[in-house]
C-alpha cells in the first residue's frame, strides 16, 4: 500500500486557507526548496511530522476532517532519509473540507502484467541507450524510465526517443530538423514521408 506523501487539504472557514501534511521534517521534504518557499508565499502552511491517518466524513460522504497523528524521526532508511516513526498517544483530529492525496511517483504495479515490456528492479520501463524497450517498436522515456526527475530531463528523452524512433524506422538524419521549401520535415526527405522501412 502507498502511504500518503504528503498530503493537502482546504481547510473549512469563509477565507480558504490551505495545508500541506507531511510526515518527515521539512529537511527531508522531497520538493525543491524554492517550491516550498514559493508555496509558503502564497499562504500554503506546513504541518511538519504529521501523518494522516484516516478521513473523517460528516456522516453523508463529505469531508470534514482528517485523523493525524505527530512523528518523530528515527533511523535512515533505503533512501538516506531517517525514517518518521509515530508517536504514541499523539492522534488528532484536523478540521477540513478537501483532501488532496499525492501518493508519489511510483510506476503502476500492474504494468509488469498487463504487458510483454521488461521492467527494471525498480518497476520501471527498461530501455537501451535509445530508449527502446523491450518490444520491436515501442520506445519510453521520463519519468516511467528514470523514476522521478525534472521536465527538462523528460524533454531530453523524447528528443533521444525520437532519434531513436527514426534510425529503427531505416529514416536517414537530415540535415535540416524543419521544413524548409517543403523539402524536409523534421530532417525526412520529403520521398520518404509517410513510408517505413519494413524488417522481415
Amino acid at each position: 500500500m502507498r502511504r500518503w506523501t504528503p498530503c493537502a487539504c482546504r481547510c473549512a472557514s469563509a477565507r480558504r486557507r490551505f495545508y500541506c501534511i507531511y510526515r518527515r521534517s521539512h529537511k527531508e521534504a522531497p520538493a525543491r526548496a524554492e517550491e516550498i518557499h514559493h508555496a509558503e508565499e502564497e499562504g500554503v502552511e506546513f504541518h511538519w511530522l504529521t501523518h494522516p491517518v484516516a478521513i473523517l466524513d460528516d456522516g453523508s460522504g463529505n469531508v470534514k476532517g482528517m485523523r493525524c497523528v505527530r512523528m518523530e524521526l528515527g533511523e535512515p532508511d533505503s533512501s538516506g532519509r531517517r525514517r518518521p516513526v509515530p508517536v504514541p498517544g499523539s492522534e488528532f483530529d484536523f478540521e477540513c473540507d478537501l483532501v488532496v492525496y499525492a501518493i508519489g511517483t511510483n510506476a503502476n504495479p500492474i504494468m509488469g502484467q498487463t504487458s510483454k515490456l521488461r521492467l527494471n528492479k525498480w518497476g520501471y520501463i527498461d530501455t537501451d541507450a535509445s530508449l527502446a524497450t523491450s518490444m520491436a517498436g515501442i520506445f519510453a522515456g521520463g519519468d516511467i524510465v528514470t523514476g522521478a526527475a525534472t521536465v527538462i530531463e523528460a524533454m531530453g528523452a523524447g528528443r533521444r526517443a525520437a532519434a531513436g524512433m527514426k534510425a529503427y524506422l531505416g529514416i536517414r538524419e537530415g540535415g535540416r530538423p524543419y521544413r524548409t521549401a517543403g523539402e524536409t520535415l523534421f530532417g525526412i526527405d520529403a520521398g520518404e514521408r509517410n513510408f517505413a522501412r519494413i524488417r522481415a
